[in-house]
């Protein structure tokens, strides 16, 4: 904890987009969680409507306020100028995130955000990794629910099986939770840019060095019925698995050959169908402007779930990891994921980053890599459960 005297920035943690429906909750957990002497601040545009967040915020708390704009890069500099870590929740991030990011790796500030983008991950990764590690800078995105569950679960149930050989781990997931008009936002725009996506992740794939002496995938797969879980699993094309399998090609403890698979668990066939099927036409949907504008406007961003809505809500992800004849069943549960356990993923993420003694690392990197088991230890006391459910 004796980071919190360092006095070279006069913030440990600045959080940007504070007052939107994601912020507000990062910014009352932090409030009520964060330890006596953290230096931290809110920033938007809006200076009106920060003050009336802080005025609103549990307890004692009084951060202090930064205004910034996604319109401004110089803002978005003098906001990287003052902090050492950057928690970001404006998206979608295609559109607004770029500048933080770069400011960020040029001032050597650690960054995190909730993008589930991998078109943006992967431009960022182009762009801006080099100039990160050689300032030190630690950007991590994918920090809520996409994708700390599945990272860390994957590499929580790594560290269960044994070293030093060929691995595979599936991951099962259900939950049962609505989404904000951001995400909503987010995925639609992300649906109408496949060209773009697959050109950024070719780029990505020149760039990036190639393992040796190991090998690491994370096939899509198809549907079939998992007794293992006893549901019809569903391959999900989300970020997690490409976060999973940059995890395990950086870090050796998931051995010489690894696999990662990803699915939805779904307990009844119809409805597997049916959720497909209505992906399936989300995404024709999106495609065609007039259409993806007029589904736009039924969820603006800012709107969520409401507070018993969210107290209802609830996730859980099973983990079947198998390797040298040994086969570990594990689990990440938790209460709503989209938003609540969001937003404490993303305030316990920066944490770990302002205060946590970690393993030194820099560049583009995900919560396993920069973060691990001290983010873990951070989220099971939050109440985020890490379990392990079989062992054979």
């Amino acid at each position: 904890m004796s980071r919190l005297n360092r006095t070279d920035r006069p913030y440990d943690i600045v959080l940007f987009g504070a007052t939107g429906f994601v912020g507000r909750l990062t910014a009352e957990y932090l409030a009520a969680h964060a330890p006596d002497g953290l230096r931290w601040a809110v920033a938007g545009r809006s200076e009106e409507k920060l003050e009336r967040l802080r005025d609103g915020l549990p307890g004692a708390a009084r951060p202090g306020l930064l205004r910034a704009d996604v319109s401004d890069p110089a803002s978005l500099r003098a906001l990287a100028e003052q902090a050492h870590v950057v928690a970001t929740t404006v998206g979608p991030y295609i559109r607004y995130g770029e500048e933080l990011v770069a400011a960020c790796a040029d001032l050597g500030t650690d960054y995190v955000d909730l993008t589930g983008e991998p078109e943006f991950v992967d431009l960022m990764y182009v762009r801006y990794d080099t100039r990160a590690r050689e300032t030190g800078a630690r950007l991590v995105h994918a920090c809520g629910f996409d994708s700390v569950p599945h990272d860390l679960g994957a590499y929580f149930t790594v560290r269960r099986l044994p070293q030093g050989v060929p691995l595979t781990v599936d991951g099962f997931v259900t939950a049962d939770a609505a989404f904000s008009g951001g995400t909503f936002a987010s995925a639609l725009h992300q649906m109408s840019r496949h060209r773009q996506l697959r050109a950024a992740a070719r780029d990505r794939r020149r760039h990036e060095p190639r393992l040796v002496d190991r090998r690491v995938s994370a096939p899509t797969g198809g549907p079939r019925y998992a007794p293992e879980v006893d549901a019809w699993a569903l391959p999900l094309p989300t970020i997690d698995a490409q976060v999973v399998r940059r995890s395990a090609k950086a870090l050796g403890v998931y051995g010489p050959d690894f696999r990662y698979r990803h699915y939805a668990a779904v307990r009844h066939l119809p409805v597997a169908l049916g959720g497909v099927a209505a992906v399936g036409a989300l995404a024709a949907a999106a495609q065609v402007a007039p259409a993806r504008r007029l589904l736009s406007a039924r969820l603006a961003p800012g709107d969520g779930p409401s507070e018993r809505k969210r107290a209802r809500s609830w996730f859980r992800v099973r983990f079947v990891g198998e390797g040298g004849g040994r086969r570990v069943c594990t689990e990440v549960s938790g209460g709503d994921p989209g938003y609540d356990e969001t937003a404490k993923m993303l305030a316990e993420g920066a944490l770990s980053l302002a205060l946590d003694d970690l393993p030194p690392t820099s560049g583009q990197v995900t919560t396993a890599v920069a973060m691990g088991d001290a983010l873990i230890e951070r989220l099971t006391a939050a109440g985020i459960r890490f379990r392990v459910a079989d062992t054979r």
